[in-house]
Formats: structure tokens, C-alpha cells, sequence
């Protein structure tokens, strides 16, 4: 079998940032998942003592606490600094930038629209950052857009830092053709682009996909979605373990890409369990 990497795979900047904080602050805990990887939270925990907690309650005067990368509400880290604890702060600045953005606009009385998965803790992160929340609409494509009726207003747009830049884009010009004044933020990082780009291209090259990552990792799905138009047998897994070999039955090249939060050590395992079928 043989095996294709893309172009742009696997961690980014944000996430390397992160794992090097927490791998720096040995005997911490994380605010939520640092990433959305287990395998790469459960290396943290057995070589480092990281824990996890994925409530307020659970932190304790004198904790070193590491906020994720993806960040955490606003009145979530103000709660955990009046607990006297030790705070670290991991949130991506991709994720940092769109929240701060939100303060702003919101405060100068923009309705402000969000384009990305509302139960995702990076968007819960930025909606919180809103003067009021209320005025925050966010949707996942553009026929939710069209159901909010927004017309004649003032609107700020940012977009979760993982979605697709084709999909954001139809959202935003239909926004401008029914309003007075549309502030269009581009808050997509470059890692995304690059790494949608390049599972787009090798897509286009091979006979099976596989795409290595956090199942719950938005930026990872983003990949599987992409692949898959070119490419029908595109699979998402999060390590060997979950290789299946009818997958690779009559196919003659296999291509590779990895989600942001996707350590070498799994992509390594994964690439020479493959070469062995």
C-alpha cells in the first residue's frame, strides 16, 4: 500500500503552544480538554500530571490551572481567578482575536453573528465576550443566516477559526446585499486554510482518505468533509486502533491528513500500521 501525506497536516501553532505550556507546568489541571485529542491528554496525564477538570468546582486554592485552547466563557475565568488559583493561560490567540473582536463591536452596538457550531467551547468563549448575549446570533450555514431576518441593522460577523472559508463567505455576502453596514472579520487561521487546502489536493490524487483526529474536533470532521468530495472513501479515526482493513481492500494509494490537535507520535503509528497491509 502506498501512502500519501498532505502538504499541511497535524498540529498547529496554538496546539503546540499549548502541549509545551503543559508539559512545562508539570502536576496542573486543565480548564476542559486542552485539546480535543484523548490520546494526546491521556500522554499529558501519565508523563506529566495533568489533570483534567471539567468543572469550576473542582479547582482548588494554590492549583496551577492551564486554560484550554479553545478558552473558556468569560465569567467561567473570572470565577477560577477569585478561587486564588494559579492561572495559565493556553487559549489559542486565533481564538483569542474573534473574542476580543466581539467585545468591541458589541460595545459600539453592532448585532454581532457568529458562524460556527454554538455547543463548541471556542464559540461559547466568544459569544460570552458580548455586551449582551442576547444581540449574538450564530449559525452554521447560510439558510440559518436567512431564518434570523436580519435587515436594515448593523452587524459585526466573525467565524470560529476552524470552518470553512467557502461557507463563511456565502454567509457574509448575503449579509451585505439586506444591511445598512456589515463589519466582515476574517477570524479563520491560516492553519485551517492551509491544511483544508492541502487534504482538497491529495484527495484528488488517491483512492482512500484517511483522516487522523479527535472525533469531536470540528476542524478534523472539517477535513473528512473535504476529502470526501473527491475522495468517497474518506475515514475519520482517531488512532490505529481504529483502522479497518476492508477499508483498503483493491485500493492501491493511500492519502493522509491529521486535525490540528493530532500529535506525530498517532500519525506515525497510523502511517506504518498502513504500510503493512
Amino acid at each position: 500500500m502506498e501512502v500519501k501525506l498532505a502538504d499541511n497536516y497535524g498540529f498547529c501553532f496554538g496546539v503546540k503552544r499549548a502541549i509545551e505550556i503543559a508539559e512545562k507546568y508539570k502536576n496542573s489541571a486543565t480548564m476542559g480538554p486542552l485539546i480535543h485529542n484523548s490520546d494526546e491528554i491521556n500522554r499529558l496525564k501519565d508523563n506529566f500530571n495533568v489533570k483534567l477538570y471539567r468543572d469550576i468546582d473542582e479547582v482548588q486554592e494554590g492549583d496551577t490551572l492551564i486554560i484550554r485552547t479553545h478558552g473558556i466563557p468569560k465569567n467561567d475565568l473570572k470565577q477560577v481567578k477569585k478561587k486564588s488559583a494559579k492561572v495559565i493561560n493556553a487559549t489559542c490567540p486565533f481564538v483569542t482575536t474573534p473574542q476580543q473582536i466581539v467585545k468591541k463591536m458589541s460595545a459600539e452596538d453592532y448585532e454581532i453573528l457568529i458562524f460556527g457550531d454554538e455547543s463548541h467551547p471556542e464559540v461559547k468563549g466568544v459569544r460570552s465576550y458580548a455586551k449582551n448575549p442576547e444581540n449574538v446570533h450564530v449559525v452554521l450555514n447560510l439558510d440559518e443566516a436567512k431564518k434570523l431576518n436580519l435587515t436594515n441593522t448593523k452587524i459585526a460577523t466573525v467565524a470560529q477559526t476552524t470552518k470553512k472559508k467557502e461557507l463563511y463567505l456565502e454567509i457574509v455576502n448575503y449579509l451585505t446585499l439586506i444591511n445598512k453596514e456589515v463589519r466582515i472579520f476574517n477570524t479563520i487561521c491560516d492553519a485551517t486554510f492551509e491544511n483544508q487546502d492541502a487534504a482538497r489536493k491529495l484527495s484528488k490524487e488517491v483512492d482512500v482518505m484517511v483522516i487522523i483526529g479527535g472525533k469531536s474536533s470540528s476542524n478534523t470532521k472539517q477535513l473528512q468533509t473535504i476529502a470526501a468530495e473527491n475522495c468517497p472513501d474518506a475515514y475519520l479515526i482517531e488512532n490505529k486502533n481504529d483502522l479497518n482493513l476492508s477499508w483498503f481492500e483493491n485500493k492501491k494509494i493511500c492519502g493522509i491528513t491529521a486535525g490540528a490537535s493530532t500529535p506525530d507520535w498517532i500519525i506515525k503509528e497510523v502511517v506504518d500500521k498502513i504500510k503493512t497491509l
